[in-house]
């Protein structure tokens, strides 16, 4: 009866009879079903837009072309690079299951594969000390890069190249457009006092970075040490980067801007603290500045020939007993005289090696609780030993490394007299 049904309405919507009556009919064989499949089915026929009414490569034609008034406007210059997309790949065709060929028995095939795994090796990663892996996480910067390449068959034995600056430049060119180019800046030293910087520039990082290890081993100059450290304190500058670099003792370790340290550890400087002001991201002037502060430092045997005074070291560390460090020369008529320096004249170090400068000492913010009661308590409390340790250095260093005063030497004075005064009446 069902099937009947179905087919005297496909028969009345096919000659396009009423609705109403097509309704009648359902409604009189309470087929719900049926229902659904005529509204779908004039949908289908009254549905018409675009993508009906135009096939596929129409479509395509009317994205990736331009008309000859856009183009005239400069339109469509990018149209070339869009490409056409196959929307009909993947579907299937037929239902007939495709068989798989075999292809023809290889009897030298597992001996091939064999033969090429034996081949290959299998590379380990080689461990690095985290402070030899540069300055941050996987970046090339402040990374050793290993000796310069030999020239003339003489290799730098005992040298190694770190890097400073890895970055990409973009400059215009009139025949080629924007141009990406890498610059490099490198820095390379044995340790022991010999070092030398170069900049390079390739399109290519591996070229840039080769090229600028190797520029730098052709400019190596000296640079003078005491053991582990510099000679003495030094202020330099480039440009608008200041440096001042303080000479420490040993164990001290290195206190730097991170581009000073790689450097200071290409020329085997282990004992330093350097203060960097003005431009710090400038690293080129940076190493520019920290070399030529380097090149201008003066040995002891310098100063005292150039001022024909002694050179004298007083350190707490011993007292403030002097320590002669260097005098003048013979030939240049030896040290001066109290009446040959003038009044004006610069005897003190420091401000001697500055060129006549002196360092302004920023003033430190004190505590917060040396406003409080308790602290001028604690002060009063412990006044009285204020100044005894510089009492005590310097008695020491005026009576010739003794801890002596006129007080002890009067009473020593008195004991003695009293016992020679003993005696004298002992041998009567």
């Amino acid at each position: 009866m069902m099937l009947k049904i179905i087919q005297y309405s496909r028969h009345f919507v096919t000659n396009s009879l009423h609705l109403n009556s097509y309704q009648s009919i359902l409604s009189t064989a309470k087929c719900f079903d049926l229902q659904n499949l005529a509204s779908n089915h004039q949908q289908w026929r009254n549905s018409s837009s675009f993508f009906t009414r135009n096939s596929g490569e129409q479509i395509w034609k009317g994205l990736l072309s331009v008309s000859n008034a856009g183009r005239r406007r400069g339109r469509g210059r990018g149209a070339n690079r869009k490409m056409f997309k196959d929307l009909n790949r993947g579907q299937i065709m037929g239902s007939e299951i495709v068989q798989i060929k075999e292809l023809k028995a290889d009897p030298a095939y597992k001996e091939n594969l064999i033969k090429i795994r034996d081949q290959m090796e299998k590379r380990k990663r080689a461990y690095v000390h985290p402070l030899e892996r540069g300055w941050s996480g996987t970046k090339l910067l402040g990374k050793w890069i290993g000796p310069p390449d030999p020239i003339a068959g003489e290799e730098f034995l005992g040298f190694d190249t770190r890097l400073l600056v890895v970055r990409p430049v973009f400059y215009m060119k009139p025949n080629f457009g924007r141009t990406k180019t890498i610059s490099v800046l490198a820095v390379t030293g044995n340790g022991n006092g010999l070092v030398g910087y170069a900049v390079a520039k390739s399109e290519d990082l591996r070229t840039a970075i080769s090229n600028a290890k190797n520029k730098a081993g052709q400019r190596l100059f000296r640079v003078e040490l005491d053991h582990d450290t510099i000679l003495h304190d030094f202020y330099s500058r480039f440009g608008s980067t200041k440096v001042f670099v303080e000479k420490k003792p040993p164990g001290y370790g290195l206190s730097a801007h991170r581009c000073l340290r790689s450097i200071c550890d290409v020329i085997g400087i282990k004992d330093i603290h350097c203060k960097v002001e003005g431009s710090e991201r400038n690293y080129l002037n940076l190493t520019r500045a920290f070399l030529l502060g380097l090149i201008n430092q003066k040995t002891f045997q310098q100063m005292a020939d150039e001022k024909r005074l002694n050179v004298v070291e007083i350190n707490e560390s011993f007292s403030n007993y002097p320590i002669l460090k260097a005098k003048p020369s013979d030939n240049l008529g030896g040290c001066r005289t109290d009446e040959q320096i003038g009044d004006t004249e610069i005897l003190d170090f420091d401000i001697f090696i500055h060129d006549g400068k002196v360092k302004e000492q920023q003033n430190l913010k004190p505590m917060y609780y040396t406003k409080e009661k308790g602290w001028r308590n604690y002060m009063k409390k412990w006044n009285y030993r204020k100044s005894r340790e510089q009492v005590r250095i310097n008695l020491m260093a005026r009576y010739n490394g003794q801890l002596e005063s006129y007080i002890t030497i009067r009473e020593k004075e008195r004991l003695m007299a009293k016992r020679q005064k003993f005696l004298a009446t002992q041998n009567q």
